[in-house]
């Protein structure tokens, strides 16, 4: 089954957010080509809202908590719950998915087609989903994500799915060895079925990237999202970040972080390193350089700290006119951003997004490959009240991970019996990251500023899964 039949199916069916009157709309793939004009597609909240009060719009004064009716429960009996931001954009720009991954078996049709064919009705593998999108200039690039990157990851686990049910991956799919050394080769690298995984998420990122690029311009807009996909696979829980919301896993005695967050200061190398290679995609309005602070005309001749992409120290420069430029990188903690403009380095869509004023594209910089965490569930000894925390940007801005997990074992404490904690957790950890209004502010306990952007929590209960 190709892609270009997926792109249809799920991008072309209500699947974009709702758009101005004078905003040109999306066209339909056809064979991967632009064809016909879309008609006006609804925003909408996460599908397994169903029922729920809360359309994600903004509500003078108000942020309600939106979680799943209780007779709908989500699978493992998954906690939800969200809110909209305090005024910072119309709509939630957040998204969410959670839903299960039939990967079955195929092989190769004929030449002339060169389409896939499912060739037994049985489930093959099953695996378990739950994914974050954060969106930014607007939903429409976190609404796609939602809808299209659970079916990539379909689709190219089941392109390797002969590589993921040995114990070690055959060097060739669909045929023979044809060297002797083949099976050596992946020994002596270590290949394990965790690696084809791994390999098939990287993938899977990088074409629902592409086709929400697709979407997007055929649209003549601009916007893009962070993703953070747990998926659940034979014992494994593989957790793929690109961005920086976060993963956490909450045990009795201990956090374990799962995924690592991609801003423009945490991968200053791997931006500068790119900046250097292909200069000219600065176009002459940026220094690919880290100074202190943003340097001045009094400051050409004299010596500066700085930074280069080879350099985990620093040292010094004397300054020229050109390091008067406006910084690769500015700025520091949560006011960095990358080329002025964005606050991740890692993320789909923003294929049209350029530097105001400029034609500096943002996307090279932007890398839509996700970093991969694999743990290992048939290892540990997972207790009743183990919990994986996810959750967008919005909760950790104001939470530490020792805030998250001391709230919910204090949490647990009081609720050890009650089938819906889980829920109920997830909607405790919204509130308070949310906190209350205050006047014209939102704050939290003892005054503290609360959390002024959309916030969307998952908490996933690990206990008593078939290993």
């Amino acid at each position: 089954m190709s892609s270009d039949w997926f792109k249809r199916r799920f991008l072309s069916s209500g699947s974009t957010a709702r758009r101005g009157k004078d905003t040109p709309q999306p066209q339909q793939l056809q064979g991967g080509f632009p064809k016909q004009p879309q008609p006006p597609l609804l925003y909408r909240r996460p599908k397994f809202l169903h029922g729920a009060s809360d359309t994600g719009e903004r509500q003078p004064g108000k942020r309600p908590v939106c979680c799943p009716s209780r007779d709908r429960p989500l699978q493992w009996n998954t906690g939800y719950a969200e809110t909209i931001n305090a005024e910072k954009s119309e709509f939630n720009e957040d998204q969410a998915t959670c839903c299960q991954i039939s990967i079955r078996k195929r092989e190769y049709g004929k030449e002339e087609d060169q389409e896939w064919l499912i060739l037994c009705s049985a489930e093959y593998l099953t695996g378990y989903y739950w994914a974050l999108f954060d969106g930014h200039g607007g939903p429409e690039a976190s609404i796609m994500a939602s809808n299209y990157l659970h079916y990539c990851i379909k689709q190219k686990l089941e392109d390797v799915v002969e590589g993921i049910t040995e114990n070690s991956p055959p060097m060739h799919l669909n045929g023979q060895c044809v060297c002797q050394s083949d099976p050596q080769f992946v020994e002596e690298k270590q290949i394990r079925r965790e690696d084809v995984v791994i390999g098939a998420l990287e993938n899977a990122f990088q074409e629902c990237d592409e086709v929400i690029g697709q979407e997007m311009e055929s649209a003549n807009q601009t916007g893009g999202c962070t993703a953070l996909a747990v998926l659940y696979l034979q014992g494994k829980l593989y957790v793929a970040n690109a961005g920086d919301s976060r993963a956490l896993l909450v045990r009795r005695q201990s956090i374990v972080p799962l995924s690592t967050e991609f801003t423009p200061e945490s991968e200053r190398q791997r931006i500068q390193h790119l900046a250097f290679m292909y200069p000219k995609l600065l176009a002459g309005e940026f220094t690919r350089f880290e100074f202190p602070r943003r340097l001045k005309g009094d400051d050409v001749g004299q010596k500066v700290l700085y930074r280069d992409y080879s350099m985990e120290g620093w040292g010094y420069k004397t300054v020229v006119k050109e390091d008067l430029k406006y910084p690769l990188i500015h700025g520091h903690g949560k006011q960095a951003r990358l080329l002025g403009t964005l606050a991740v380095s890692r993320g789909l869509g923003d294929h049209q997004l350029k530097v105001i004023e400029t034609d500096v594209e943002v996307k090279p910089f932007l890398s839509c490959i996700p970093k991969v965490e694999v743990f290992d569930l048939t290892t540990q000894n997972i207790k009743e009240d183990d919990v994986l925390i996810m959750a967008t940007d919005g909760l950790w801005d104001v939470m530490s991970n020792e805030d998250v997990a001391q709230i919910v074992r204090n949490f647990f404490q009081d609720k050890a019996t009650d089938p819906y904690r889980f829920s109920e957790l997830a909607e405790c950890l919204v509130e308070k990251a949310r906190g209350k209004k205050d006047g014209y502010y939102w704050t939290m306990d003892s005054n503290i500023p609360a959390s002024y952007d959309d916030i969307s929590v998952f908490a996933i209960p690990l206990y008593n899964k078939e290993y």
